[in-house]
């Protein structure tokens, strides 16, 4: 077994689920704060050398968990490893953020995809060697080339 406490907390526009963007096409351009405990500060050292972060962090209102489910962005069930579900054995986010400044123990970001008062785990920053065209984006690409298909031209 193993234990873990928060660093800090998300200070975000969005204080229910139904809030957050979500689907096909969802862009998560809100602002908030990043607020990272008084004794954990130090380890904010040179973070402002990065444009952008990832943040680990706990689904702290889901409870339970199922291994397959239909995500908002498609009709049929994937497992819950192949997407974002917040009901998850192990409860934990991770999302991506643009860091727009840093006062003290506090970093403004934008991107942010957490309910206020979000137990945040961890920070690391962004680093991705994987060119554009290698990454895949599996089952979704085929759900959003259905809806593409499915929407009326304009």
């Amino acid at each position: 077994m193993f234990s873990m406490q928060p660093i800090g907390y998300v200070r975000s526009p969005y204080g229910q689920t139904s809030e957050v963007p979500k689907g096909c096409g969802a862009h998560h351009d809100a602002e908030g704060v990043v607020e990272i405990l008084p004794q954990f500060a130090d380890g904010l050292k040179d973070i402002e050398g990065f444009s952008h972060l990832f943040i680990i962090w706990v689904f702290h209102h889901s409870a339970g968990y199922e291994l397959t489910g239909v995500p908002p962005t498609d009709t049929e069930p994937h497992g819950v490893f192949a997407t974002r579900s917040p009901r998850r054995p192990n409860p934990l986010g991770l999302t991506v953020v643009q860091l727009l400044g840093r006062d003290g123990a506090s970093l403004k970001v934008k991107g942010l995809d957490m309910l206020d008062g979000t137990p945040v785990l961890d920070i690391k920053p962004y680093l991705s060697s994987v060119p554009m065209e290698q990454v895949k984006r599996g089952w979704l690409a085929d759900a959003e080339a259905r809806r593409d298909q499915s929407s009326p031209e304009k």
